[in-house]
C-alpha cells in the first residue's frame, strides 16, 4: 500500500505460546491495514514470552516494518471486545502518525532521584514542555519494581503541566522477575519507557475509577504526611465508621474491604458527585488513635468523602465514561486500554467486560492493552497512578 499522510492504526490479540509463523502472520496482517509504515508499535506479551523476545521483536521489525517498539509483560491481554486473563499470547498495536514527532525515552530510578534533587525533567528527557500545543501527550509503561510512581508523577506534572499521560505498570506472574519492559533492542532495564507524541494527533481519554461516594463530604482539618488525623474537626477513623454505618445492611457486607478515600479535585464544587474525586487506597487505620493512613498526601482544607467500590458501580461508571467520551470526542482511529488486574473476571464475574463495552460504544476501532499493576491517566488535569481503574487513551485526528 502506498504511503499516505493520514493517521491510521491496527491491532490484534493472539492467544498462543510463542510461534514464529503465527506471530509473523499476525504482524503482516497489522502492517497491511495501515496507510504506510508504523510510527511506533506497542506490544504486550505474557511473561512466558520473555525467553523469545529477541525473535519476537525481530519479527515485528522485519515483517511489520517497525523501527520503534515499546512493550511490557501483562498478566492478561486486551484486544477489540476481548480480554484474556492469565493466558499465553500477545496484543499488538500499530500506530501510524506521519505528521507527528514521536520520541521514546528510557528512564531509570536515578533519573527520578536526579529530578527530585532539582534537575529539570526537560533536561533528562530532552523534551521541552509546550503548553500551547494541544495535540499529543505521553504514553508510559513502567516497571513497578523499579520505579517510585508517586514521586515521579509529582515531579512530572510540574515539568509538563496539563499534558495528558496514559499508560500502565507491567504485570505478570507472582515472581517480580516475571515483570519486564522491552523495546526493539530487546529487554530493557529501565524503570519506565515513555513515548512522547507531538503534533498531528490529539489525545482523548477515559479514566474510570469505578467508585461512588458514601456518607457526606468533609473538610480535612489535620494531617501528618499521608495520615488523615481529623476531618470536620472529628477523628478520621470515626468519620469512616459513620460513612460505613450510612449504608444499608446488604451494602455494608459488600463494602467490607472495598472502601476508599476520595480527595476532591476542586474545592469550587457546590454539590460533589462521582467523578469529582481522586480515589486513593486506605492503607491502614488505628481506631484507638482515630487516624487513617492513605495512599496519598492529603492537605488541610481539602474535601474528603469516602467511596465504595463494587461491581455494579464499576460497571455503571465505565458505561457512563465511555458514552460521555464518545459524545465529546467522536470516533477515535485507535485506542490503548489499560485496566487493573483487580477488574476483569475477578470483579465482574464475566469475561471481556471493559473491552466489550468499549466496542459497544465505539465500534470495531483497533484496540490493544493489558491488565496492569497500576493504571496511569489524568483526573482533573493532573496525571496519577490509579488502582482498580480502567484508563484508555483515544487517538484522534486533530
Amino acid at each position: 500500500m502506498p504511503d499516505s499522510d493520514s493517521n491510521s492504526s491496527a491491532s490484534c490479540l493472539i492467544r498462543t505460546t510463542f510461534d514464529e509463523e503465527i506471530v509473523a502472520r499476525a504482524v503482516r496482517g497489522c502492517r497491511s491495514r495501515l496507510d504506510g509504515p508504523p510510527s511506533i508499535v506497542f506490544a504486550f506479551v505474557s511473561s512466558d514470552w520473555e525467553e523469545h523476545l529477541k525473535d519476537f521483536v525481530e519479527i515485528v521489525q522485519i515483517e511489520g516494518h517497525a523501527s520503534q517498539i515499546v512493550g511490557c509483560s501483562g498478566y492478561g491481554l486486551i484486544g477489540v471486545g476481548q480480554e484474556d486473563e492469565n493466558v499465553s499470547g500477545m496484543s499488538l498495536f500499530f500506530l501510524r502518525t506521519p505528521n507527528s514527532e514521536v520520541k521514546r525515552v528510557e528512564l531509570n530510578e536515578e533519573d527520578v532521584a536526579d529530578a527530585d534533587s532539582g534537575t529539570p525533567w526537560q533536561a533528562i528527557t530532552g523534551i521541552q514542555s509546550d503548553q500551547e500545543d494541544e495535540t499529543g501527550g505521553w504514553l508510559i509503561l513502567g516497571n513497578p519494581m523499579r520505579m517510585s510512581s508517586e514521586t515521579w508523577l509529582r515531579q512530572w506534572n510540574t515539568a509538563y503541566p496539563g499534558v495528558p499521560c496514559f499508560g500502565g505498570l507491567a504485570s505478570g506472574g507472582p515472581d517480580p522477575e516475571e515483570l519486564f519492559l522491552f523495546t526493539e533492542k530487546g529487554l530493557s532495564g529501565a524503570a519506565m519507557l515513555g513515548v512522547h507524541l507531538r503534533g498531528g494527533v490529539k489525545f482523548g481519554g477515559i479514566v474510570s475509577q469505578g467508585c461512588r461516594p458514601i456518607g457526606d463530604p468533609y473538610t480535612i482539618t489535620e494531617v501528618q504526611d499521608n495520615v488523615l488525623v481529623s476531618v470536620g474537626g472529628k477523628k478520621a477513623f470515626a468519620m469512616l465508621e459513620e460513612a460505613y454505618e450510612s449504608l444499608d445492611e446488604d451494602e455494608q457486607s459488600d463494602a467490607r474491604g472495598n472502601i476508599f478515600a476520595g480527595l476532591a479535585i476542586s474545592e469550587y464544587v457546590e454539590d460533589f458527585r462521582r467523578g469529582d474525586f481522586l480515589v486513593r487506597n486506605i492503607v491502614g487505620g488505628d481506631p484507638n488513635a482515630g487516624v487513617l493512613a492513605l495512599g496519598a498526601y492529603p492537605r488541610v482544607g481539602q474535601t474528603v468523602q469516602f467511596q465504595v467500590r463494587d461491581r455494579d458501580t464499576a460497571d455503571e461508571d465505565w458505561r457512563h465514561q465511555t458514552r460521555e467520551a464518545q459524545e465529546t470526542f467522536g470516533e477515535p482511529f485507535g485506542s490503548l486500554l489499560f485496566t487493573c488486574a483487580g477488574r476483569g473476571v475477578r470483579l465482574f464475574e464475566e469475561p471481556n467486560h471493559d473491552a466489550s463495552i468499549f466496542e459497544e460504544v465505539f465500534g470495531k476501532v483497533p484496540v490493544a492493552g493489558f491488565f496492569c499493576n497500576g493504571e496511569i491517566g489524568p483526573v482533573g488535569g493532573q496525571n496519577f497512578v490509579h488502582g482498580y481503574t480502567a484508563s484508555s487513551v483515544l487517538f484522534l485526528n486533530p
